[in-house]
């Protein structure tokens, strides 16, 4: 069993949800990304994303589009983003998911990539635009690595991909609220439940939902009818307008925290 999914098993046996907060790498730098996930940690996150900054990423918001883009302008790529996660990784036991595109972690070489990440302490990698069809010498890295591979379904996923990615995914599956990009909305769509239904459907896998989750009634919502309630472009915003601010990192936590109250 990974670690990720001794949490999930953990969480169920105490009949609550999980929390799952996202950040980008290197966004304001990568100390404070070093700083901020052990906040994350302390601040109770059942697991954590960490996203590697690329140029074009097109599942992302305008949020974490500039979150990408002032990453990278600091020179963050994958080699620092998982020898962060090292660092961290000695004072943290949170499991950690990768989240990136494809190109970079193509660029950097599959199997050295999941060497790596494993010898980092990463968890799990979710690979936002590889599409399950050829994910299989992927997944099969991932697992000679000990590494869970994490997918994406959306509302508009096929019953036939969905199968798949079923057989495919490890770890556990990310449900996306609603189609369009990451941002923070006021409301999730009613579509996510019934994506939670399909997803169980055709596997016992935990569900995470993400894609729009900014408040904590929205979490709360969440958890009704999911294992786990993902939030990003709300934490990721909070880091922007902190940005100069020398108690970020506390505000931030503290703002991540009040998400589960």
């Amino acid at each position: 069993m990974s670690r990720i999914s001794e949490v999930f098993a953990k969480l169920k046996s105490k009949g609550r949800g999980g929390f799952i907060p996202f950040i980008t790498a290197g966004d304001p730098d990568l100390l404070v990304t070093q700083k901020l996930l052990c906040e994350l940690a302390e601040a109770e996150a059942d697991m954590i994303e960490v996203g590697v900054p690329f140029s074009d990423p097109v599942a992302d918001g305008p949020v974490i589009q500039r979150a990408s883009e002032r990453a990278l302008k600091r020179g963050t790529n994958v080699k620092n983003v998982l020898d962060c996660i090292a660092e961290v990784k000695r004072q943290i036991d949170v499991p950690i998911v990768l989240f990136s595109y494809y190109n970079p972690l193509l660029q950097f070489g599959p199997e050295a990539l999941a060497t790596a990440a494993q010898r980092a302490g990463v968890d799990a990698i979710l690979v936002t635009d590889l599409i399950p069809e050829e994910a299989g010498t992927w997944t099969t890295i991932l697992a000679a690595n000990n590494l869970d591979s994490v997918f994406l379904v959306a509302p508009t996923t096929s019953a036939d991909r969905l199968k798949l990615i079923a057989q495919r995914a490890r770890g556990f599956v990310y449900a996306v609220s609603r189609t369009g990009v990451t941002g923070a909305r006021e409301d999730i769509n009613e579509s996510a439940e019934s994506l939670v239904r399909r997803i169980r459907a055709v596997t016992s896998l935990p569900v995470a939902v993400g894609f729009g989750i900014s408040t904590p009634s929205q979490v709360r919502e969440v958890w009704r009818y999911a294992d786990a309630a993902i939030v990003g472009s709300a934490i990721v915003s909070e880091i922007e307008r902190l940005t100069g601010d020398h108690n970020l990192v506390r505000k931030v936590g503290r703002f991540a925290h009040s998400l589960t109250q």
